[in-house]
């Protein structure tokens, strides 16, 4: 489908389809580093309050310093994000102007073409990228689901002697016990306090923001394939016009001269 050139056609010069995407692109980023980066919070917090896990030494990467780094990670992605959406906003508005203007002054140059085709490729990688992203952050809303359903299932685990230990996330080291237990006044407390559901509930809002970000990528692919692809068949009828119009120039002057000459001879 031809989704730019059917909205410069309707609706004027300005590329909606890639607008829409970058709208929704916008939105999934800014749902996925701001949920994220106070989800993250709310973990260090849930972790140095409740299970007692201390910052290492500045030469050790424990999970604090991890989660640190995932902070400086998502403003990294904040930030090139919202440059990659315009510079595809405008890469939209030199497509759907080329489209306009293809038979008039303003000329589609095969340079034009090498970027649309890189901004292709580059928003595929990005596709890649972010489904990875939608699988990682899904492993911290599978490990709040189950604690925040244990709390929420207190009396059916009443009897039960149930540990939520670290070391089976990976999160220090095997030698360190960092574990709560469902009789512990520390259990409890944990599921009574709001950071449990406030980081459980931001982390599904990040989650939800990746897969957002997931569904503009694709939008950005239709877009930029579709146009890519006009813009190649368009480009072959210019040549095949441009040639058509020099054979009938060719035709006008010999048929011009031949008249000249019978003129000619015939004075």
């Amino acid at each position: 489908m031809r989704w730019d050139l059917c909205c410069v056609k309707c609706l004027g010069v300005l590329p909606y389809a890639s607008l829409f995407a970058t709208i929704l692109l916008y939105a999934g980023v800014a749902l996925f580093c701001g949920c994220g980066h106070e989800a993250l919070s709310g973990t260090v917090t849930i972790l140095q309050n409740y299970f007692e896990v201390v910052r290492a030494p500045m030469e050790t990467l424990d999970v604090l310093t991890m989660i640190d780094i995932l902070k400086y990670v998502i403003y990294g992605v904040a930030a090139a994000f919202f440059v990659y959406g315009i510079l595809l906003m405008v890469e939209g508005f030199f497509t759907t102007g080329a489209i306009r203007d293809l038979y008039g002054d303003f000329k589609i140059t095969a340079c034009g073409r090498c970027v649309s085709a890189w901004f292709i490729m580059l928003t595929y990688i990005f596709f890649l990228a972010w489904l990875g992203v939608t699988a990682f952050t899904s492993l911290p809303v599978f490990m709040y689901f189950n604690i925040w359903t244990i709390c929420q299932n207190t009396t059916v685990v009443e009897g039960a002697n149930l540990c939520l230990d670290l070391r089976q996330f990976g999160m220090v080291t095997i030698g360190e016990e960092r574990k709560v237990c469902t009789g512990s006044e520390k259990f409890f407390k944990m599921c009574e306090s709001n950071e449990l559901d406030m980081t459980f509930h931001l982390f599904v809002c990040a989650l939800a923001g990746a897969g957002a970000a997931v569904i503009a990528m694709v939008h950005y692919l239709m877009v930029l394939s579709a146009n890519w692809a006009y813009v190649k068949d368009a480009c072959r009828m210019q040549k095949y016009e441009d040639i058509k119009s020099k054979e009938e120039q060719e035709l006008h002057d010999i048929h011009s001269t031949r008249s000249k000459e019978r003129l000619n001879a015939y004075t």
